[in-house]
C-alpha cells in the first residue's frame, strides 16, 4: 500500500508537471500573439519582422496564436466555462486557418482577402501594403490541424490523446523546418511554393505551441509518460534537419535519425518510437525539396533518403515490440510484487550464495525483521539449531552435485523470530534460473496453530483410546456381573419355587384354603422374577453382541413367527395377514425375528376385540402426523385398544406396563425395550401412531432414521 501510494504521488506530480507546462506555453503564445498585434496597431515593423528583410507575421497569424493560446491554456481547466471558452477559441483559430488555406487552394497567392478582412478594419491600407505577405500555407495548416486536435481531444475522449500527440509532433516538425531553413538560407522551408512564408517569431511559436500540445496530451494520460526532457530529441531532430540541408545526398542526416528514434526507449508510451519515425520520415521529405537537386545524383539521392527512412521504420517497429514487451514484463513483475506482497504466506527469495534478495510483509510479521534487517544477510539468520549450521553445507553440497534434496518439497522445519522464539513452519522451495545463474523462492508458512491442534488432537486421542480401554474393561466387568448376579439370585429363587411346592406337595391337606393360596403365589412371584432375571440378563448383552447380518427374506421370518404363535392365534381367534410385498433386507435374522414376534404378541395381548388382525405391510415412503418423513419404512397395525399419546415413551422403558394382559404371568414388561434396542443395533428407529379404541400401528426402519429424529439406543 505504502508503494502504491508513492507511486500515485508521483504521477500527480507529474500530471501537474505538464498541465503547468502547458498552461505556461498557452500564456507564451498570447504573449507572443498581442505582442505581434501591438506592433501592426502601432505600426512598429521590427515587431512584426523581427529582422529587416525577413517575413513578417501576419495579423490573422498574431491573432491565431491569441486565440490558440488562450484555447491551449483555458482546455486544461476543469470548469465547464472553460472548457466551453476553449472550444470558442481553438474553434475560430481552426476556422481562420482553414479559410486562409480555402483561399489559398481556389484563389491562388495574389488574393489575401481573409487577411485583410479584419486589419482593413484597423490598419491604416499603406502600412499594410507597405508590410505586405499574409498567412503562409504552412502557417495555416499548423494553426488548423492543432486546433483541430484540441477540439477533438475537448469532446472526444477515446483515442484523443494519440491524435494530439501525433499532431504536436507534425507541428514541431514544421516549426523546426521554419527555423532550420532561415539557419541555412534555405528558403523552401519556410516558404512553400510563391505563397506567403512563416517568420522566424512564427516559427518559434509553431515549436513552442506543438510543445505545449504533446505536454497536454501527457496531462491527459500521465501514466508511464516521457522520462527524459523533450528538447533532447527536439534538439537531435533540429540537428539532423540542419545536416539535412546541407549534405543533400542523405547520409549523414540518416545516421543522426537513428538516435532520435533511439530515444522513444526513455519514453513511457510505447507508440513513441512509430511518432518518432514519423517525424523523421517527414524531416526527410521536406529535407529533400526544400533544396535543389542535381540531375546526375538526383535518383541516388531518392535511393538513400529511401533506405533511410525503410531503416528508421525498422528499428521503429524493433523499438516497438522491444518496449511491447518490456511493459509486458513490467506488467507482469508489478502484478507478481502485488501477489506477493498481497499472500498472507511469507515468501523469500535468496540467491546461490543463500544471501536474502527479497522479504516480503508477511515475512516481517511472521520473523519479526524489516527487509533493510534481513536483505544482504544469510538466510541462516532466520534458523535455529541444526538448520543454522547445516544450512551452508547443504548449498555448497548443491552447487557442487546439483542434488535436490528439499527442492520442489514441502517440509516441516522449524524458524526463529527476532525474539529468539522458535516455532514450525512448512517451507516450499522452488529454483528459478535467471540467466546463467540460479535464484531460490521459498514460501513459508507460520504452522504453530496446526501443530498444537495436532498435540489437541494427540490428547484426545489417547484419552479416546483410555476411555476405549475402560469402557471394554467395564462392559467385561457387566458382563460377570450379570451372570454372576444372575446365578446367584437364580438359585436362592429356585429354593424359594421348589420349596414352596414341596410344601404344596406334602402339606397341602394340613393347611387352610388361604396357606395354600399363599403357596401358589410364592411359586408364581418365584417363577416371574426368575424371567426379569433372564431379561436383564438379555437386555445387558443385548447392546454389545456382534450382529449376524446377510439378506434375509422378511416375508420368510413373519411366516416363521406366525407359525410359533398358532396356538396363540387360535385360542384368541386372531389373524395375521400381511398387506402387500414385503422386501428382502440386510439384517441379523433372529434379532428381528424377536422384533416381529414382541410386535405381533403384543398386538394380540393387548386387544379388546373379540376377532383381534394384526397386518404386517412395507411404505417405500412415509408421512408421519407430525410431518417428519421416512423412506423403506416396515409397520404392524393391529385394531386393538389403542394407546394414550402421554405413553407412547412409556411403552419402551424395560419392566413398564401400562396393564396387564389376560396373560400378564407370561411376561415382563421388557419385550418393546428389547425392540428398540435391536432396531437401533440396526440404525433404524421406531414410533408409534395409536388412537384409542381404534388400533395402534407401530412404524420401524432398518438403516435409517426419520429425516430429523433421533433413535434411542
Amino acid at each position: 500500500m505504502q508503494d502504491k501510494g508513492n507511486v500515485d504521488l508521483q504521477d500527480q506530480r507529474r500530471r501537474w508537471r505538464y498541465r503547468g507546462f502547458a498552461i505556461a506555453v498557452g500564456c507564451l503564445m498570447f504573449l507572443l500573439g498581442m505582442s505581434a498585434v501591438a506592433g501592426w496597431l502601432l505600426q512598429i515593423t521590427v515587431i512584426i519582422s523581427l529582422v529587416p528583410g525577413f517575413p513578417s507575421m501576419a495579423f490573422n497569424t498574431a491573432l491565431c496564436f491569441v486565440l490558440s493560446g488562450v484555447g491551449l491554456a483555458t482546455s486544461t481547466l476543469a470548469a465547464r466555462r472553460f472548457r466551453v471558452a476553449a472550444t470558442i477559441m481553438a474553434g475560430s483559430a481552426a476556422a481562420i486557418a482553414a479559410a486562409r488555406l480555402v483561399e489559398i487552394a481556389t484563389v491562388g497567392r495574389t488574393f489575401h482577402n481573409v487577411d485583410l478582412l479584419i486589419t482593413r478594419f484597423v490598419i491604416p491600407p499603406d502600412f499594410i501594403a507597405q508590410v505586405g505577405g499574409g498567412m503562409g500555407p504552412n502557417t495555416a495548416l499548423v494553426f488548423l490541424i492543432a486546433n483541430l486536435s484540441l477540439l477533438l481531444s475537448l469532446h472526444a475522449v477515446r483515442k484523443s490523446q494519440v491524435v494530439q500527440e501525433l499532431t504536436s509532433y507534425v507541428v514541431i516538425t514544421l516549426g523546426m523546418i521554419a527555423l532550420a531553413s532561415y539557419v541555412t538560407d534555405a528558403e523552401q522551408g519556410y516558404r512553400w511554393g510563391p505563397y506567403a512564408a512563416m517568420a522566424v517569431h512564427t516559427a518559434l511559436g509553431t515549436v513552442i505551441f506543438g510543445s505545449g500540445l504533446l505536454a497536454r496530451s501527457w496531462w491527459l494520460q500521465p501514466a508511464n509518460r516521457a522520462q527524459i526532457p523533450l528538447w533532447i530529441p527536439a534538439a537531435v531532430c533540429f540537428t539532423g534537419l540542419l545536416v539535412d540541408l546541407y549534405t543533400p545526398l542523405g547520409v549523414a542526416n540518416g545516421i543522426l535519425y537513428v538516435p532520435l528514434v533511439l530515444t522513444a526507449l526513455w519514453f513511457g508510451n510505447r507508440n513513441a518510437p512509430l511518432f518518432f519515425a514519423f517525424a523523421c520520415t517527414v524531416l526527410l521529405m521536406l529535407g529533400f525539396f526544400a533544396v535543389k537537386h542535381d540531375e546526375a545524383a538526383f535518383w541516388q539521392e531518392i535511393a538513400n533518403r529511401t533506405i533511410t527512412a525503410a531503416t528508421l521504420w525498422l528499428i521503429a517497429i524493433l523499438v516497438f515490440y522491444f518496449m511491447r514487451n518490456n511493459h509486458n514484463l513490467e506488467t507482469e513483475r508489478v502484478r507478481f510484487g502485488a501477489l506477493v506482497r498481497g499472500t498472507p504466506d511469507a515468501v523469500i527469495v535468496i540467491d546461490e550464495s543463500g544471501t536474502i534478495r527479497s522479504f516480503n510483509p508477511a515475512a516481517e510479521s511472521m520473523f519479526g525483521y524489516s527487509p533493510q534487517e534481513t536483505i544482504g544477510r544469510n538466510i541462516k539468520m532466520l534458523m535455529p539449531e541444526p538448520y543454522h549450521s547445516e544450512h551452508d553445507g547443504y548449498l555448497a553440497h548443491y552447487r557442487r552435485t546439483g542434488e535436490e534434496r528439499i527442492i520442489g518439497k514441502t517440509r516441516m522445519v522449524s524458524g526463529r523470530r527476532n525474539s529468539g522464539i522458535v516455532f514450525p513452519i512448512d517451507v516450499s522451495i522452488s529454483a528459478v534460473a535467471t540467466g546463467g545463474t540460479k535464484i531460490f523462492v521459498g514460501i513459508v508458512r507460520d504452522i504453530s496453530e496446526r501443530a498444537r491442534q495436532e498435540e489437541r488432537i494427540k490428547t484426545t486421542l489417547a484419552q479416546l483410546e483410555a476411555y476405549t480401554a475402560e469402557l471394554e474393561r467395564s462392559n467385561h466387568d457387566l458382563d460377570e456381573f450379570a451372570y454372576i448376579a444372575s446365578h446367584d439370585l437364580k438359585e436362592p429363587l429356585r429354593g424359594l419355587h421348589n420349596h414352596s411346592r414341596f410344601l404344596l406337595e406334602d402339606y397341602e391337606d394340613k393347611l387352610d384354603v388361604d396357606g395354600v393360596r399363599r403357596l401358589n403365589r410364592l411359586v408364581r412371584l418365584s417363577q416371574r422374577m426368575e424371567k426379569l432375571v433372564n431379561d436383564l440378563l438379555y437386555f445387558s448383552r443385548l447392546g454389545r453382541q456382534q450382529l449376524a447380518v446377510k439378506r434375509t427374506d422378511i416375508s420368510l421370518i413373519v411366516k416363521d413367527v406366525v407359525a410359533t404363535m398358532e396356538l396363540l392365534l387360535e385360542e384368541r381367534h386372531a389373524k395375521v395377514i400381511i398387506d402387500g410385498q414385503l422386501p428382502d433386507v440386510v439384517c441379523d435374522a433372529p434379532r428381528l425375528t424377536e422384533v416381529f414376534r414382541n410386535l405381533i404378541t403384543n398386538a394380540i395381548k393387548y386387544n379388546d376385540k373379540s376377532a383381534p388382525l394384526v397386518s404386517i405391510g412395507y411404505l417405500d415412503r412415509f408421512v408421519g402426523e407430525d410431518g417428519t418423513v421416512a423412506r423403506n419404512v416396515f409397520f404392524v397395525r393391529d385394531n386393538g385398544k389403542g394407546i394414550p399419546q402421554e405413553f407412547h415413551e412409556d411403552i419402551f422403558r424395560i419392566f413398564k406396563r401400562l396393564e396387564k394382559s389376560q396373560d400378564s404371568d407370561d411376561g415382563t414388561g421388557a419385550g418393546l425395550t428389547f425392540v428398540r434396542k435391536i432396531i437401533a443395533r440396526h440404525n433404524g428407529d421406531i414410533w408409534l401412531e395409536s388412537e384409542v379404541g381404534a388400533g395402534t400401528t407401530f412404524y420401524f426402519t432398518l438403516g435409517k432414521k426419520r429425516e430429523g429424529q433421533n433413535a434411542a439406543a
